[in-house]
């Protein structure tokens, strides 16, 4: 926890940092007499200020992490910045294992509950969709206009019914087929056509795509049913008849899908996918580190917490091997790290250490400084699994699921492997909803919080300004979660966000 003070605009994260996080904007000539320095320029909130001399070429210290080095000699009270310090590598020792420590597992007579959909096959659901699918981008407009007949007044009577909801996708086409594109395509589409938030499902091909639909349900084990139909254009007499045959199909469905009700189920059935977007040098000292003791909370009560955005662990993975169960469960994440250095090698991608612009406006000089933030979403129970992009998640606790960092893309590969909550944490102030999941957006900051208190549902900045303990801030999103997981709608969900927020992840080229 950060030295906490009601009014000192600064806040030393650990005893052996050499820099000082700025809680609120600070001004040239200030003084803070409790740090013992003199701010010696304007600094904005989230950055960092050198609580010392830094010598030129020594370590710049956040959190007792290394996450750069000085470029040149930077005075106490100096910012510290891009414009003086920069990343570089080194090496770091996995140590698997080294921090494990036993769950205190609740008994499940003690587990919180919450109001969930109970499927025939024992899934527990937090929403209750119809999904329309398409194999290829061609039917893409086909399944939004089926979807888009059902207004709100046609499901009128159908209560426990949430909707229905295209998920249109840009590919199925011009791809490999065997390779590792066609694969993952084919796992995320089925990870949503399985996934128990799905209470039926419509797949709607053209025809002559690569991802032919019969070929898909019959890779994926999607076998055809009242709940599961399927239909391909050039066999239904075009886009006008297959439209028709969509809706009249999805008629027969939502009778069938509007029988299930919310009862009490276990806190155990909670999958919850962690993601942060427009990050802030607050993120990783309130809406992160809360999160992970929501996590921590969850995992307690037999749930299970998906960490991803792989390029985001980069620099900090040592703190997630020092947690797995196993040295061959840290080895996993230790390849997939690999592969995303010889995918992205000659590209400009986040493993040259860039970050984006919005996170280097907030504080964050490179992606060691916003990875050591990310990665506290995870908490600090055992890291029991590590899974590629969308494969099914069948272990409970803390897993690490591959994905990129694009936060649709991750999200959709944490739903497709089962995730029915998404958490989703941002300083700047990131716009997001999914479905058939909701996502529940966490702010690091007050003035964020504010600003945009349409899109936001929890302030995390009440750590920043000193109200909340971090402990007491993961009870408060964990709390949150279950009137979530029970049918309270989210921020994003009464905004309609969530029906163009599906994105497969594209891997390789275009042919």
């Amino acid at each position: 926890m950060a030295e906490q003070s009601s009014v000192s605009p600064l806040m030393r994260l650990h005893p052996a940092d050499n820099v000082l996080v700025v809680r609120r904007a600070v001004s040239l000539g200030d003084e803070v007499p409790e740090f013992g320095v003199k701010v010696r320029a304007q600094v904005p909130s989230g950055h960092k200020i050198a609580a010392r001399l830094i010598k030129q070429g020594e370590q710049i210290c956040k959190y007792n992490t290394v996450i750069g080095a000085a470029t040149r000699d930077i005075e106490a009270g100096e910012h510290v910045h891009t414009h003086n310090m920069e990343l570089v590598d080194y090496y770091r020792d996995p140590e698997f294992c080294a921090d494990v420590k036993p769950v205190d597992y609740l008994p499940e007579s003690e587990r919180a509950t919450f109001q969930g959909f109970v499927r025939p096959d024992g899934r527990v659901a937090t929403r209750n969709f119809v999904g329309i699918m398409s194999s290829v981008n061609c039917s893409a407009t086909v399944i939004n206009q089926i979807a888009a007949y059902f207004t709100p007044e046609k499901l009128a009577d159908y209560p426990n019914v949430d909707g229905v909801v295209a998920f249109a996708q840009t590919s199925g086409c011009g791809m490999s087929s065997p390779s590792y594109h066609f694969d993952v395509l084919r796992r995320t589409l089925a990870g949503y056509a399985r996934h128990p938030n799905m209470g039926g499902v419509l797949i709607v091909g053209l025809g002559c795509e690569r991802n032919q639909v019969a070929g898909l349900m019959e890779s994926q084990g999607l076998e055809a049913g009242n709940l599961v139909r399927s239909l391909v254009m050039q066999e239904t007499r075009g886009t006008r008849a297959s439209i028709e045959a969509g809706i009249e199909a999805i008629k027969e469905m939502l009778p069938i899908v509007n029988q299930v009700k919310r009862e009490p189920v276990s806190a155990s059935h909670l999958k919850i996918g962690l993601e942060c977007g427009g990050s802030d040098g607050l993120s990783g000292i309130s809406a992160n580190p809360g999160l992970g003791a929501a996590m921590d909370i969850l995992v307690r009560h037999g749930g299970t917490a998906i960490l991803s955005e792989t390029p985001e662990i980069h620099g900090v993975e040592f703190m997630l091997t020092r947690r797995a169960v196993t040295p061959e469960v840290g080895q996993k994440l230790l390849d997939r790290l690999a592969w995303w250095e010889e995918y992205t090698r000659g590209h400009a991608g986040q493993f040259n250490g860039v970050v984006g612009p919005g996170n280097q406006a907030g504080g964050l000089a490179n992606i060691f400084e916003k990875s050591l933030g990310s990665a506290m979403k995870g908490g600090t129970t055992p890291l029991q699994e590590v899974y590629e992009y969308a494969e099914p998640i069948d272990k409970a606790g803390f897993v690490f699921m591959d994905s990129p960092g694009y936060d649709p893309v991750a999200v959709t590969g944490q739903i497709a492997s089962g995730a029915n909550i998404i958490c989703f944490t941002t300083g700047r102030g990131s716009m997001f909803g999914s479905k058939p999941a909701p996502t529940i957006k966490l702010t690091s900051n007050t003035p964020v919080f504010e600003q945009l208190s349409e899109d936001m549902d929890i302030n995390c900045g009440q750590v920043i300004d000193g109200k909340l303990s971090i402990e007491e801030m993961g009870q408060e999103i964990f709390d949150h979660i279950l009137r979530v997981a029970s049918g309270e709608r989210s921020c994003s969900e009464k905004l309609g966000l969530g029906d163009h927020e599906f994105i497969p992840w594209h891997i390789g080229i275009v042919s």
